[in-house]
């Protein structure tokens, strides 16, 4: 199954938005199984956009067109889909009154110019959109399979999900069962995580199973793909890999499939019925962003603390260079003055001098209880965001094996494996 994604609009071709949809759409292609062969980005131009078409059209199997379907004399799909396709547009009276009926449940009246959203060529299929007016479609264009998407995100999300990735999975003749199975981990490289993993696909002896890694710093997922005739046949393939994943990453797993870190990290702090201070330094309060507004973080989130003054602390005096007891002091001290049952405090000092590949900072961390402490120092190298982006990280995990007792400082001897 050969796939093309076309990209149109003058803003994705000047650069003046980042295209994220493309890379979204190739990701959740490929989490299926399913390639993309070629990429292409046009312009809001009528002839570029008829010529794209037909190139595509003659060497792709799939073609998926994002943008193009909204309501302004910019936007072109429909109309130049049905020349290539050599149909007439035509008013589709159903697409038409869900718009209506979309404005009237907003108070709103209809701009004359949506009903531009409704004329879909001919021959067309309608994929439906929930949750917006744009009217997605599909239809033969050559010998290829075109479906049309609107440009916004969330739109686009929902569309390609529930109805372009099923709709190309049947043209492809793939098994009707297809499952991706993740793993999120921290603390572990692509290539030391490629290098545990040796020979788990070989557990399903039919080649069921690829495995797959999409590095996003500072975490690293694993991906499963598992094809199979059903369900029930795609459990049984999954259970001795999954398994397997779980056996040889152990501690460094931080959640799985839907799941987050601070999720989980919040999960286990309600589980014991606590509390939770945080107290950081030059992260911007981006640990507390990341738990805060999370459901049900109201009874669990009690106080945060963000500086870049580094005399005192909660009344704790800082040095010029931070050690173990002073983190662990800091940590004790907004714990006990803010009546918490925990509290993680997260002490960064960076490197002096100017921003570069080579500049890096020194992390400190304590988590105090009332019964114990635990403490972690750790390097990172790579400028002042890479600094920043593994501090929340490592904060959160450490407080994530604290809560189900882990050891917060862990290592792996790759030449045993």
């Amino acid at each position: 199954m050969r796939i093309e994604i076309i990209c149109t609009g003058d803003e994705v071709l000047t650069g003046k938005i980042t295209n994220t949809n493309f890379s979204y759409m190739a990701q959740k292609l490929e989490d299926a199984g399913l390639s993309v062969h070629w990429g292409t980005t046009v312009g809001d131009d009528r002839e570029a956009l008829l010529t794209a078409f037909q190139l595509a059209a003659g060497r792709a199997d799939a073609v998926i067109v994002n943008g193009g379907l909204g309501p302004t004399v910019d936007d072109l799909s429909q109309e130049v889909a049905a020349q290539a396709a050599g149909v007439e547009l035509v008013l589709h009276e159903a697409w038409l009154a869900r718009m209506q009926d979309f404005f009237a449940r907003r108070m709103r009246a209809m701009p004359p110019n949506n009903v531009k959203q409704a004329m879909l060529p001919a021959t067309a299929e309608m994929l439906d959109n929930p949750v917006g007016t744009a009217c997605g479609f599909a239809l033969d264009i050559g010998k290829a399979r075109f479906f049309f998407t609107p440009g916004v995100p969330r739109e686009l999300k929902r569309m390609l999900e529930e109805q372009v990735i099923p709709r190309i999975l049947a043209r492809s003749g793939a098994p009707a069962s297809i499952y991706l199975k993740r793993f999120h981990s921290y603390g572990l490289g692509e290539s030391h995580v490629d290098q545990l993993l040796t020979g788990v696909e070989a557990l399903d002896p039919d080649g069921g199973v690829k495995l797959g890694f999409r590095a996003h710093y500072p975490q690293l997922e694993t991906k499963l793909t598992v094809r199979g005739t059903d369900m029930d046949d795609v459990r049984r393939k999954l259970a001795p890999v999954t398994a397997e994943v779980r056996k040889r990453l152990g501690n460094f797993i931080v959640a799985e499939d839907d799941e987050t870190l601070e999720g989980v990290t919040l999960a286990a702090l309600t589980a014991l019925g606590a509390t939770l201070t945080l107290v950081e330094t030059f992260t911007a309060g981006q640990i507390a962003a990341r738990i805060a507004h999370l459901s049900g973080a109201e009874t669990v989130f009690r106080h945060g603390t963000v500086s870049r003054h580094l005399d005192h602390l909660f009344g704790v005096a800082l040095p010029r260079e931070s050690d173990q007891d002073t983190t662990e002091a800091v940590a004790r001290a907004a714990r006990e003055q803010t009546n918490a049952t925990h509290a993680l405090a997260v002490l960064v000092e960076l490197d002096e001098g100017a921003d570069r590949i080579d500049f890096g900072g020194t992390i400190w961390i304590g988590i105090s209880t009332a019964e114990r402490t635990a403490f972690r120092r750790s390097r990172i190298l790579g400028g002042r965001e890479w600094v920043r982006l593994g501090a929340v990280e490592l904060a959160l995990d450490c407080l994530r094996r604290f809560l189900e007792g882990l050891p917060v400082v862990e290592r792996i001897d790759f030449e045993k494996v």
